[in-house]
């Protein structure tokens, strides 16, 4: 009877930290993938160099729609991701070395698992922007 509560509760750790996974990949969509698609979506749409506001329309209400139909699922693998553990908050992770005996339970001001989605995916785009400014964007200005 121990091994099958063991089992399940591997089985509730690893559904957990799939369905983080997935939330952390949608919300970093949100910064990369949703606005070059319908960038490139837009650059298909026209047929000139100088198009007019239909291209640019096309490509704002694309990302406006794919962006609230993105937070809908992401609020939907949060829900979910409460039904497997229970909760939507995130333990503290604290070295066992630096923990008291008489220790404290965690303060109800934890981080959520949405916030720390959200926010993990923007310091991610964010390092990515960096890199690619400084490293692989290259000069505007002309080598003469």
């Amino acid at each position: 009877m121990a091994t099958d509560s063991r089992r399940a509760g591997a089985a509730r750790a690893l559904a957990a930290s799939l369905v983080f996974v997935a939330m952390l990949f949608a919300s970093l969509s949100l910064w990369t993938a949703i606005p070059l698609s319908w960038i490139y979506i837009g650059s298909k749409v026209s047929h000139t160099q100088f198009p007019s506001e239909g291209p640019y329309f096309v490509v704002a209400a694309g990302i406006i729609v794919s962006i609230v139909l993105i937070a809908w699922l992401i609020g939907r693998l949060n829900r979910l991701y409460i039904q497997i553990t229970g909760t939507n908050r995130l333990t503290p992770m604290r070295p066992t070395w630096l923990k008291s005996m008489r220790d404290t339970p965690a303060a109800p001001g934890t981080t959520t698992v949405v916030e720390a989605v959200l926010m993990g995916s923007v310091l991610l785009a964010a390092l990515c922007l960096t890199v690619w400014f400084f490293f692989l964007a290259g000069s505007p200005i002309p080598n003469q």
